[in-house]
């Protein structure tokens, strides 16, 4: 069973984490978007941590049509999600560890 999403920066992040998992799976995408942020293929798990750079990577998913309809399409999800998803990481603060 999974675990649901409890308020919209945990969907947001999820929506982010599906995107960065889309522009793994092709290589050429991967290369660019590792270019673009200087990061190597090995730092990807660490940085997906960051709230920041999972805007990032909503940001090179949106600035493309193409391939917003094409992760739209592998993800199941409405465009306008995406775009919420990519706003909500910028309106939210951070969920606080209360271990």
């Amino acid at each position: 069973m999974t675990k649901r999403a409890h308020n919209a920066r945990q969907v947001a992040e999820i929506v982010a984490v599906q995107a960065l998992s889309f522009v793994a799976g092709e290589p050429e995408r991967l290369g660019l978007f590792l270019a673009e942020t200087g990061l190597g293929p090995e730092t990807l798990r660490s940085a997906a941590a960051d709230p920041q750079f999972l805007a990032s990577v909503l940001d090179f998913v949106m600035r493309d049509d193409a391939t917003v309809r094409a992760f739209a399409a592998a993800s199941e999800l409405d465009p306008t999600t995406i775009a919420a998803a990519r706003q909500a990481l910028d309106e939210l603060p951070p969920e606080r560890d209360v271990r």
